[in-house]
């Protein structure tokens, strides 16, 4: 049990968990979640952290996506912005990267969902841990990390 699926459960929306064995040499973890998943990339949804020293906001866009940092700063509030550094995604979130989930991160962070998810039945995005995701609507995330969608991919 992680804290993000705690959270999917006290709020009874729809989810459903999928696990499978995490390849400790894989390149990229959103990349090995579609494959070993079995689902297109662009269901699946990594979560970036970023920063311009003070405010921190997280990004939630397709796996084989870049995010763009000018449009995520503008989605924000800030002027510019930079990936956060290891130790501080770790210490905002809770999780460990490559297993950090938007939901129940341990500071409610600005999140945005990249505006590809709007219209999607479904989208898979980390449950908290290396091989484990959680497959809910983008709507039901939006509302339990209070997101808002604007695009943010190049």
């Amino acid at each position: 049990m992680t804290p993000a699926i705690n959270i999917a459960k006290k709020s009874k929306i729809a989810f459903t968990i999928h696990e499978y064995e995490h390849d400790t040499t894989a390149q990229s973890y959103g990349k090995e979640a579609a494959e070993k998943l079995g689902v297109e990339p662009k269901q699946v949804f990594k979560t970036l952290v970023v920063s311009d020293g003070k405010i921190f906001g997280v990004g939630i866009i397709p796996v084989m996506q870049r995010l763009n940092l000018k449009q995520m700063a503008k989605a924000i509030g800030a002027k510019k912005v930079a990936m956060a550094e290891v130790r501080q995604v770790e210490r905002m979130t809770g999780y460990v990267v490559g297993g950090v989930s938007p939901l129940g991160q341990k500071k409610r962070l600005t999140t945005i969902i990249d505006a590809s998810a709007n219209g999607m039945e479904t989208i898979f995005v980390s449950a908290g841990r290396r091989g484990m995701d959680i497959e809910l609507s983008p709507n039901d995330l939006a509302k339990l990390t209070n997101a808002r969608f604007a695009p943010i991919v190049n």
